[in-house]
């Protein structure tokens, strides 16, 4: 019983740092397709989209397993792919020129 009691504030503390890291993805994400909006550059639109891959692999672990049940290292691999599949969408905007 100690064990689900100590963790508990550690799962609260997860879940405040993974909602802020939505919202402050999600900020980014929203400023990023605001400039590409302005100004039709496709460095910054596939900038936007890589934030947003990121941002989603972000939340997206803890959420799975939370909400669909699904074991931990499938969300961890699913989260992680996302965050792979961003970080080379954000170098590509990078190197379009």
């Amino acid at each position: 019983m100690w064990f689900y009691a100590a963790a508990m504030p550690t799962a609260i503390a997860l879940a405040v740092v993974k909602t802020l890291v939505l919202v402050v993805g999600g900020v980014i994400t929203f400023f990023a397709y605001k400039a590409y909006r302005r100004t039709r550059q496709p460095a910054l639109g596939y900038l936007s989209l890589g934030f947003g891959l990121v941002t989603l692999g972000l939340v997206l672990a803890g959420m799975l397993t939370e909400v669909f049940q699904l074991p931990l290292a499938t969300g961890i691999l699913l989260e992680s792919l996302l965050v792979l599949a961003g970080f080379l969408v954000i170098a590509y905007s990078l190197y379009v020129t």
